[in-house]
């Protein structure tokens, strides 16, 4: 049915609700709804160290490459579904408010970069990988040690900044869903180096995002909303996410880091080119 006013996509729903061959496509309203994401990385972890703790086998190669080929498909998809919701209007609309991200990530790249935040990245992980080596040398690892390693790792972590503002800005989760599924898997070695302490590194990596959520809802959703602005940010996300799936692969090296600023980079140059 062409023109149907349920379907974002303007071709036959398959069951009269927004849907295409069984999947939504459908921008539901998301307003006065709480941020969740934080609290499903911080149930990711938990139930990844309750899964290592229980089993006695590390986990095989193929399933290691089933997950890693799951993950990426679903990063993929999710960051392309943050783009396909976060533009509207006209087809010339969508090209133009598309272009306005891809310009956004670039100049957020070089902004990043002038400000060393893939160096400060990999300060972070260089760190947290000591106290993991020097752990598995000498196994168990002491408590503290794999708390720090845990948490560092967590929260440094380039997605889940970008599922923080994406969850507090548009309550899109799904950034967050992913990585806790890989938080999870994470910890099914973390668990048997370091014991059941490190799964308390939960916590900080739910205040931390938690608080980055709040503070992107408080401190830029009403401007951006009124604005018309919200869009690009999910956009530049959704592009950035993407790029995800080279470092999950291990295609190539990406500084994921340098590309953050593109999140304040997006609204304010679609803003100066209104």
């Amino acid at each position: 049915m062409i023109g149907c006013h349920h379907c974002r996509l303007n071709l036959r729903c398959a069951c009269g609700e927004g849907k295409l061959f069984f999947v939504s496509f459908v921008s539901r309203s998301r307003h006065n709804r709480r941020v969740i994401g934080p609290l499903l990385n911080a149930l990711g972890i938990l139930i990844g160290a309750l899964f290592g703790l229980a089993l006695r086998k590390p986990v095989t190669v193929r399933a290691q490459k089933f997950f890693r080929s799951a993950l990426g498909a679903f990063t993929v998809f999710y960051g392309m579904r943050l783009i396909y919701e976060s533009v509207h209007g006209t087809f010339g609309a969508c090209l133009k408010q598309l272009s306005i991200g891809v310009l956004a990530v670039v100049i957020g790249y070089w902004v990043g970069r002038l400000l060393k935040l893939q160096v400060l990245s990999n300060r972070i992980g260089h760190r947290a990988a000591t106290l993991l080596a020097a752990a598995q040398k000498s196994p168990p690892g002491s408590a503290t040690a794999g708390f720090m390693a845990a948490t560092a790792l967590f929260c440094a972590a380039p997605l889940g900044i970008l599922g923080a503002v994406a969850d507090g800005l548009q309550n899109y989760y799904y950034l967050l869903l992913l990585k806790a599924v890989m938080d999870g898997l994470a910890m099914l070695s973390f668990v048997k180096i370091f014991r059941w302490p490190v799964a308390l590194s939960a916590l900080p990596v739910f205040c931390y995002l938690n608080g980055i959520a709040l503070l992107s809802r408080l401190g830029g959703q009403l401007w951006l909303e009124h604005s018309g602005l919200a869009g690009y940010t999910g956009i530049a996300a959704g592009l950035i996410t993407c790029s995800v799936v080279l470092v999950i692969f291990e295609v190539r090296r990406v500084e994921l880091a340098n590309y953050l600023p593109a999140l304040v980079v997006a609204p304010l140059l679609a803003h100066w080119i209104s």
